[in-house]
């Protein structure tokens, strides 16, 4: 009977998932729990602090005593330095190369084409090689791939000596029949495990599972909680009940696998799950015409803003007249002020106009022009709604891709005519820039707010 590895991604899933960060002592009850029930690898977000990530990550290695520990790479050979760091302490350490193969992800996510992705696929798979003997390729968004370059992408992993290849259904629309297919091909063209992270979105992540299986693959991942992802809880007693029709197992300790993974839910702030107020209570964020400029910079620092001294004193300003007005502000309230307060930056890019159009039976289309020291600049994209397909527009404009940290909207006036207000919170190398534009069309107020923070953005970096 073949025994299926089981990877356990909970970790990246809350951090993906949650609005307020995990804290420390909930990272660490993660991983137990998943070395404790029989995980056979544990996977690690992606480093985003350096200084914060290295500590909690260098103790959880020191903390798993059974399963492989496995942490992405990231883009560059300094990243894949930085996240061995993390983990080279570990009992049996792994580095992940998780790049696109999906040429709408390669182009939107990295802006390159499949000969550069290739290349990429190779050299980081090389350098990660150099520092830990067991290195995994993850094919991001393989099942929207060209199917020829997920093989060559696979084949260069494997040829650069990568130890495992898995196949990501990030899309979440494919079907059992579509997963076994694509999991057949890509075990011919490669000698070595292939595994399979499925999505949940159309409630078919436990029969992918078991067409995977039978199409080959040699591991799943799954998550004890999450959205849209395989439960680990769900595949154990499916193999359980019907291993041996597939002639199938795992090695998950069935006896206490439902009480572990209730024991450690029940140790995990839920707060992150709810209400905006509730993840201010969580932030503890209240300031009223009384507070100091000392805790308008601390609460800042709380929510990832980095102010200058000028910052401080603008925001603290703004603070007093609103406070004169409504007595104290939330968290949501104070992010607003310092999008529309903090570092004003000069308009290098200016917004001309938008046009778009979208239904519920195609994608959006969005058009976007901007001019740029007197130059007029033109982007088309679709995406996954308007707003979506206008922020992906602006970056094709500017040809750069800036991760998206939170977007808020919400009605300043009322009536059908209500004036609307977005915010933009990007994040460039750990630091946030937040942006912030109204409008009685609540497109265009996104697309203010977003090339608001972008000239912050630009701003700082000149």
């Amino acid at each position: 009977m073949k025994r299926i590895s089981i990877s356990d991604i909970t970790l990246k899933k809350l951090s993906e998932d949650r609005a307020v960060s995990l804290l420390f002592r909930e990272k660490s009850a993660i991983a137990n729990c998943a070395d404790r029930i029989g995980a056979d690898s544990i996977e690690l977000p992606a480093v985003k602090n350096l200084r914060e990530d290295s500590i909690i990550y260098k103790t959880i290695a020191k903390n798993v005593s059974n399963a492989i520990l496995a942490i992405p790479v990231g883009f560059s050979a300094n990243d894949v330095a930085a996240a061995y760091e993390c983990i080279k302490d570990a009992k049996s350490p792994r580095l992940q190369i998780e790049l696109p193969v999906s040429t709408i992800q390669m182009e939107y996510t990295y802006h390159i084409k499949q000969q550069k992705m290739l290349e990429k696929i190779g050299e980081l798979v090389a350098a990660a090689k150099a520092l830990c003997a067991d290195v995994e390729f993850s094919a991001l968004d393989a099942t929207r791939a060209d199917e020829d370059f997920l093989i060559a992408a696979v084949r260069e992993a494997e040829a650069k000596g990568a130890s495992a290849v898995t196949v990501c259904d990030d899309a979440g629309n494919s079907t059992p029949a579509q997963i076994a297919d694509l999991v057949a091909k890509v075990k011919n063209a490669v000698s070595i495990p292939v595994y399979v992270c499925l999505s949940d979105r159309i409630n078919m992540a436990v029969a992918s599972a078991f067409s995977a299986i039978g199409a080959g693959a040699d591991g799943l991942k799954c998550a004890m909680i999450g959205k849209d992802t395989l439960l680990t809880g769900e595949i154990s007693d499916a193999v359980s009940a019907c291993g041996a029709q597939i002639d199938a197992e795992i090695k998950l300790n069935r006896t206490n696998i439902h009480a572990s993974i209730d024991d450690m839910v029940s140790s995990i702030n839920h707060e992150a799950y709810e209400t905006e107020s509730a993840v201010s209570e969580k932030t503890k964020i209240l300031l009223d015409s009384d507070s100091t400029l000392g805790q308008v910079a601390d609460a800042a620092a709380i929510l990832g803003y980095e102010l200058s001294d000028s910052d401080v004193g603008n925001v603290y300003k703004a603070l007093k007249a609103v406070c004169d007005k409504k007595g104290a502000v939330g968290a949501k309230e104070f992010e607003a002020l310092i999008a529309s307060s903090a570092m004003q930056a000069p308009s290098t890019y200016h917004f001309e106009s938008y046009t778009t159009t979208s239904s519920n039976l195609s994608s959006a289309m969005t058009q976007i022009t901007l001019k740029c020291d007197g130059e007029i600049i033109c982007g088309v994209s679709v995406g996954d709604g308007p707003i979506d397909s206008a922020f992906r527009a602006i970056e094709q404009c500017i040809g750069h891709h800036y991760e998206l940290d939170d977007y808020q909207v919400q009605s300043v006036t009322e009536g059908k005519e209500a004036l609307g207000s977005a915010l933009v919170k990007l994040r460039v190398d750990g630091k946030l820039f937040s942006g912030n534009g109204t409008s009685t069309d609540i497109v265009a107020a996104s697309i203010r707010a977003y090339i608001n923070a972008l000239n912050k953005i630009v701003f700082e970096e000149a």
